[in-house]
């Protein structure tokens, strides 16, 4: 049961915006990859705004994927890619249907 998930807000730089698209659909196959993640968007709100949006069954896979490969490469890209610093929020589902 997915009961664990986080949200990360990404503003893109101006002029930025189809570098941080790719890298975010660069990033599915490492989604992919990751057993612990079986839920998995990149999503885009607006000119600039993007997110992240993943589920895990344990806290334990929530850790994993922030300290897995796609967290990394993201860091290592943010002040190329991002106005500011990505927002990353933890959340516990309180009810699933």
């Amino acid at each position: 049961m997915i009961k664990f998930g986080l949200y990360v807000r990404l503003e893109a730089k101006p002029g930025k915006e189809a570098d941080l698209e790719a890298f975010l659909q660069g990033a599915l196959p490492l989604a992919q990859e990751e057993t612990g993640t079986p839920v998995w968007y990149a999503v885009k709100f607006g000119p600039q705004s993007y997110a992240i949006f993943d589920a895990f069954a344990t806290d334990e896979d929530r850790g994993a994927h922030l300290n897995g490969p796609i967290a990394a490469a993201l860091m290592q890209h943010a002040d190329e890619l991002l106005s500011t610093p990505p927002v990353i929020e933890r959340w516990d589902a309180l009810a699933v249907k």
